[in-house]
């Protein structure tokens, strides 16, 4: 039975070719270029110029080792802040360098460790002017607290100049030319 209704109702045929639906002409797509195309010698040009802002963070500005951590954590002096807690120790590279650190035990979670370390790396490239005052180059280890997770950028880079100031005042206060234990 159903062999027969298939034969009875459905075509084994198939439809004849279909013409170009478009119509081709002379007056076809007339609006349309053949493709988007900037006019010859006007595509981007590079620039000689130095950038006004630079937003790394090199090597050199950075502590890499654990060694280098805990040289500045048992020799380093000490800072506390609402939303950091800094280490320092000079050094003798003639520049700043830092170190970032977000525990697990102090602030949680992977993706706020993360958020912790992007905004005190970014204090600390913002405070650059204000280490550039201090006449001597530190170790900067800089660790995070759980504090720093409610607040916008402004607040720890507003901390972190003060801290900088701080610094540059006791150095100036001291003797030796340099913070010391």
């Amino acid at each position: 039975m159903e062999s027969d209704y298939a034969e009875e109702n459905l075509s084994t045929e198939q439809p004849p070719p279909r013409e170009k639906a478009r119509i081709q002409g002379t007056h076809g797509d007339q609006e349309r270029s053949g493709r988007a195309q900037a006019p010859q010698g006007q595509g981007p040009q590079a620039s000689d110029a130095e950038p006004l802002l630079r937003f790394d963070f090199p090597k050199e500005a950075r502590l890499l080792k654990r060694a280098e951590f805990l040289r500045v954590y048992e020799k380093g002096k000490r800072l506390e802040g609402r939303y950091m807690t800094v280490f320092i120790l000079p050094n003798k590279l003639g520049r700043q360098r830092a170190g970032i650190t977000a525990t697990k035990k102090a602030i949680g979670k992977a993706h706020d460790r993360n958020r912790a370390k992007r905004l005190l790396r970014e204090s600390f490239r913002l405070s650059r002017a204000e280490f550039g005052e201090i006449p001597t180059s530190y170790d900067w280890v800089l660790n995070a607290r759980r504090s720093l997770l409610r607040v916008k950028l402004d607040k720890p880079l507003a901390e972190l100049k003060a801290i900088a100031e701080r610094v540059k005042n006791l150095e100036i206060e001291g003797a030796s030319g340099s913070v010391q234990e």
